[in-house]
């Protein structure tokens, strides 16, 4: 069950004009709790002016050997008007405490021998870097194509920390940098890495059919046209693995999606969360998310977006409509789960697994 606990800021580390790195010191009684596979990320939350403000960010330093961390590492970017990130850019210093959620997701890589590679944008490099160090150090059969993308050389998150794997691992880790506002004196041409131009490049730099797993993270254009990409050279949906850091509000999950069905006129939702259960009524317009938050306030969630997956839930019985979903894979909406923050009951009567 996911849980928040107070974590004391050890380091506060400016990265760009826009962005920091946030290290937090895991005392010895929680590392057991923290332990997190490569790639998973933190909620984080604060209370302002009576509001719950929560927001998630991914962990990028490597997964840790034996015991659990004694301390984690996340970068965060400024979101114009983000109520978070403006305050860990402004306010957050030193010795200060966040409450923290323990580790969540499952863009993860379990280290294998094999060949893998990373199509990122922007802040999208912070889990990834988390990956590339896990599975580099702990798997000397491994090989490791990171493709990244950013505006500029002075925007770019985490440019020494990539820099130094390049060199202790210049055998296993090929680095290709794109620049979409810049132009480099070395290396390709400038601009946006969309679906046409990865058709071309990803041939010339790998063997497309020979990569184990791919990893595609950043905002939802960049990672929409890269899947498209890759399904066109051939790679199945099995071998793709994607997290989206930012989609506009408007984006619509299917966009084809035939038209749903109409919502009862009175429904329950029964929840079973952290080995206790309950009955209630869903409220004209509620998610099934909200719904359970007003009875059950320890209920899980970040974004409340359709995009970072902490609310995720087994559907036990009974049918739901997801508005969005940016967080599941195929597999697992198939297997059954769906984003309790964007479900709405379609029969009278739902139930979900918070546990399973």
């Amino acid at each position: 069950m996911a849980r928040f606990h107070r974590l004391r800021v050890a380091a506060v580390e400016r990265l760009t004009d826009d962005s920091v790195a946030l290290s937090l010191t895991v005392p010895p009684e929680l590392r057991e709790q923290y332990r997190h596979a490569p790639g998973q990320h933190l909620t984080l939350r604060r209370r302002a002016e009576g509001e719950d403000i929560r927001r998630t960010y991914s962990i990028c330093s490597p997964a840790p050997d034996g015991q659990g961390p004694g301390t984690l590492r996340v970068g965060v970017r400024l979101v114009d008007g983000g109520a978070f990130s403006t305050y860990a850019l402004k306010e957050i210093g030193v010795g200060d405490e966040l409450e923290v959620m323990t580790p969540a997701g499952r863009f993860t890589l379990r280290p294998a021998p094999g060949r893998y590679a990373a199509i990122v944008g922007g802040s999208g490099i912070t889990p990834v870097l988390s990956i590339v160090s896990t599975l580099l150090r702990r798997e000397p059969d491994a090989r490791f194509c990171l493709i990244r993308s950013d505006r500029t050389a002075a925007s770019t998150m985490f440019l020494e920390e990539v820099a130094d794997l390049k060199d202790r691992y210049t055998e296993r880790l090929q680095l290709v940098t794109v620049l979409s506002r810049e132009e480099q004196q070395a290396g390709l041409p400038s601009g946006r890495l969309d679906q046409e131009r990865l058709t071309g490049l990803l041939p010339a730099l790998l063997p497309v059919e020979q990569v184990d797993g791919w990893f595609l993270c950043g905002p939802y254009g960049l990672v929409e046209g890269a899947e498209r990409a890759l399904r066109g050279l051939g790679v199945a949906r099995s071998r793709i693995h994607e997290e989206i850091f930012h989609v506009d509000t408007g984006t619509p999950v299917v966009p084809t999606a035939p038209a749903p069905a109409p919502a009862p006129a009175h429904s329950t939702v029964t929840a079973l969360l952290d080995g206790r259960g309950g009955t209630w009524p869903v409220q004209d317009g509620e998610s099934l998310l909200e719904t359970v938050l007003r009875n059950r306030p320890d209920a899980p969630y970040a974004c409340k977006g359709g995009v970072c997956g902490t609310c995720r839930a087994f559907l036990v019985s009974g049918e739901v409509r997801m508005n969005r979903n940016f967080a599941l894979e195929s597999e697992e909406t198939e297997a059954g789960y769906v984003l309790a923050c964007q479900s709405h009951p379609v029969t009278e009567r739902v139930e979900l697994d918070f546990d399973r």
